[in-house]
């Protein structure tokens, strides 16, 4: 159900919508789930919209730079080597960051800051929180698993997958967590409950994952065949929807339940009517990298790294807005709480974090160098692979 909630995540008297699910009663409490972007694809930056903090993976330095979205001070934080997907846990106010080639992910306590680490699989990737039972899911992408961390304890359980885990979405609503599985061209899904898992086929090459916890519908973005293959979560059923050329990200405004996918060779987002399937595709800039969405504003960044720029579409209506002057802008997270948006940049150590309501933006002074996560740890074999269809990136 959706409702109105006022609470840990409301400002200056305003209401959000936010999502509550029944069936976990208390291990909810206190917690307002605003609908933003779920799942996007796996990228070096998240937001914690309760203590108003950024964190951004830095490859080169092994660190994740913390941002105070307060004063946009920062604070370096060691993390392991070539630390790449970051996700935070809003509830226990800790983040979870997947170290590349130590095969371990760094916990960071955000109230003070220390670390843990915790021993993982084999090239971890994509990480993805269910805050409402406190597991934290790291696709393995050489071990063909998936690691279950305990949050409350760091204690591991590992859970068989497909052949090269990609991405992960997690659907608190119903403790299900959806893998996909990018050789074996399928999905797996596991019950949070039990970690036993089924498997759902989907198109070639799934490279990422969404969901939607209101309607209960998972979307797999097939890069080969430029579809998405929408799930329904209550019976595994499948059904194909055309998108753009290249597709390599995708975000859910659950309250609008409009879907967003990004389309880097037709340089373009297919807005998908999750009601109807219907799609309409919006222009965006050159080679298209990622998306995210307020759900607050009903407005949905999306980077392009060729062009330089961020294009702003208008959720109600489909008209766009184009923010420019940025160094090939690459993640980007959003705080719906403040209604401001971080982007990393690939040719800056500077974040520009924009101002939603004005587009006005401002720099960071940080030292970060976001992670390009495609491909990074992959074998000359998995590289031509894997380039079938995701040619080198900017």
């Amino acid at each position: 159900m959706t409702v109105r909630c006022v609470g840990a995540l409301s400002r200056s008297g305003s209401n959000f919508h936010c999502f509550v699910a029944p069936r976990l009663g208390s291990a909810l409490t206190g917690l307002c789930l605003i609908l933003t972007s779920v799942a996007a694809r796996a990228q070096g930056v998240d937001v914690n919209p309760r203590t108003d903090k950024i964190y951004v993976a830095n490859l080169i330095s092994k660190s994740v730079t913390v941002i105070d979205g307060q004063t946009n001070s920062t604070t370096s934080v060691a993390a392991n080597t070539a630390p790449g997907v970051v996700a935070v846990n809003p509830v226990t106010n800790r983040i979870y960051v997947t170290n590349g080639t130590t095969d371990d992910v760094t916990v960071i306590d955000g109230a003070t800051n220390s670390t843990t680490t915790v021993t993982v699989g084999t090239n971890p990737g994509a990480v993805a929180v269910n805050a409402a039972t406190n597991k934290i899911y790291i696709t393995n992408y050489k071990g063909n698993d998936v690691t279950v961390i305990d949050g409350m304890t760091n204690d591991t359980t590992t859970v068989a997958a497909g052949e090269w885990p990609t991405a992960v979405a997690v659907n608190p609503a119903t403790n299900k967590i959806y893998v996909a599985n990018f050789r074996s061209n399928d999905v797996t899904v596991i019950d949070g409950a039990t970690n036993s898992t089924t498997t759902v086929a989907v198109g070639q090459y799934p490279n990422t994952v969404a969901v939607n916890p209101v309607t209960n519908t998972i979307y797999v973005i097939n890069g080969h065949d430029n579809d998405m293959t929408v799930i329904d979560g209550a019976t595994s059923r499948t059904t194909t929807v055309p998108v753009g050329i290249q597709p390599n990200a995708v975000a859910v405004n659950a309250v609008t339940n409009k879907i967003y996918v990004v389309n880097s060779d037709s340089n373009d987002v297919t807005v998908v009517d999750g009601t109807t399937n219907r799609t309409t595709a919006v222009p965006a800039g050159r080679q298209p990298n990622a998306v995210g969405v307020n759900a607050v504003t009903n407005r949905i960044y999306v980077t392009n790294p060729a062009s330089r720029n961020v294009t702003v579409i208008d959720g109600a209506t489909n008209r766009t807005a184009t923010i420019a002057a940025l160094a090939r802008p690459w993640a980007v997270a959003v705080n719906a709480v403040t209604n401001k948006i971080y982007v990393t940049n690939i040719e800056s150590d500077a974040p520009t974090v924009i101002d939603g309501a004005t587009n006005r933006t401002a720099t960071i002074a940080a030292d970060v160098e976001p992670s390009k996560q495609v491909g990074q740890y992959l074998s000359t074999q998995e590289k031509t692979y894997y380039g079938t269809w995701h040619r080198n990136r900017p």
